[in-house]
């Protein structure tokens, strides 16, 4: 009998869609989640901890083949604790450490050579950071971020002018990246599947928008783009893919800019946001091609399976109510949704909602009137 064992350290939404997707390849999949973690439940082996304990962790990660992340927090202690023992992490943590510090990251996009934002920063004053970047040259609007945590838009500042600075105030962190403020033409994300090996895929790149740092919509492949843009941004995925030596799911967030260069904003080694879509508009998920990987299994299929698809995230504004999933299903029996079982709280993601249509702009609207619907944003 097939039997692999896959420890996911977080019990979000990732961990839930993860799960969903392994018993089809005889995965089993344990999972630490945090007390509050309800997102797992009944999907998946549960064991409860704090990925910050390194024995939680230790204890959780008994007998498993290989461990993966739900989320990038991880202390570098406890994934090195890890390696001691002798399990097999992917990502790697020195692969990690891109997306763990952001001041990091630019430093090693400067090393080799890959276009990104404008940017100054490190430890210190951040408004002296902020004044010492304007005498560069660089105008208002800025962005300012902390070098770690966040997520979500939390920790990331926008600032119109010197009386934003404020908004600093009491703020700590041990490093700061300031940015120039890109008024770019599309916001795409490109994302690709990497093995042990180095095999590796690259799905369509995808138009996202972003509401408040928080993603709203995506749309697959992205409108508007021509095809050696496209191709431009799948071989910068698979390139930092490799530069990063990252296994399983890497998702490059890009700013295309209106001359059409791209521009690097952040990146993510695990499943995205920007790549639910695939679970109901690519023969291979992004959450299986990630468990094919990280256990160097071959990866699935990336072809799309529709012309379009859109996906629209249900963000907390009232309770799902099961009389509304009723009636979202029965008014477009073609839109697919996908719950989290995530107890309410204001603005957290709930859900996500995916229609596939031969013409974005319809499956756009579809797929938003069902989000409403389900957020109760509409009655």
């Amino acid at each position: 009998m097939i039997s692999r064992k896959v420890l996911i350290i977080g019990g979000g939404q990732l961990a839930r869609m993860m799960a969903q997707a392994a018993p089809s390849l005889g995965i089993e999949i344990r999972v630490l989640a945090s007390p509050s973690d309800t997102s797992v439940l009944n999907l998946a082996e549960v064991v409860v901890g704090d990925y910050r304990n390194v024995n939680d962790v230790l204890q959780a990660a008994k007998g498993v083949d290989v461990i993966t992340f739900d989320h990038e927090h991880v202390p570098r202690g406890v994934l090195e604790e890890l390696l001691s023992a002798g399990h097999v992490l992917r990502p790697s943590p020195k692969s990690l450490e891109l997306v763990q510090d952001k001041l990091h990251l630019r430093e090693q996009l400067a090393k080799w050579g890959v276009p990104q934002p404008k940017w100054h920063g490190g430890p210190g004053n951040v408004k002296d950071m902020v004044r010492d970047f304007l005498r560069t040259g660089v105008a208002w609007p800025l962005v300012v971020k902390r070098s770690v945590g966040g997520y979500d838009g939390k920790g990331v500042w926008v600032l119109r002018d010197d009386s934003d600075l404020s908004s600093l105030d009491g703020v700590e962190s041990p490093g700061w990246v300031v940015e120039e403020f890109c008024e770019f033409r599309q916001e795409l994300s490109a994302q690709v599947a990497r093995s042990p090996h180095g095999q590796g895929l690259a799905y369509q790149v995808v138009q996202t928008t972003q509401v408040d740092g928080i993603c709203t919509n995506v749309i697959a492949p992205a409108p508007d783009i021509d095809e050696a843009t496209g191709i431009a941004a799948q071989r910068l995925a698979m390139e930092l893919a490799s530069k990063s030596e990252v296994t399983g799911m890497l998702a490059v967030e890009l700013f295309c800019m209106p001359d059409g260069q791209l521009l690097v904003n952040e990146l993510a080694m695990r499943p995205h946001n920007s790549g639910h879509w695939s679970i109901d508009g690519a023969v291979t998920s992004q959450f299986e091609n990630h468990l094919r990987a990280v256990l160097d299994l071959p990866l699935g299929s990336v072809k799309p399976t529709w012309p379009y698809t859109v996906m629209v995230n249900v963000l907390g504004v009232n309770p799902v109510d099961e009389s509304v999933l009723n009636h979202v299903l029965a008014h477009d029996p073609g839109a697919r949704v996908h719950i989290y079982g995530k107890e309410f709280k204001l603005g957290r993601k709930l859900a996500h909602v995916n229609v596939s249509d031969s013409d974005p702009s319809r499956a756009l609207a579809r797929a938003q009137h069902a989000a409403d619907r389900l957020s109760g944003t509409i009655r």
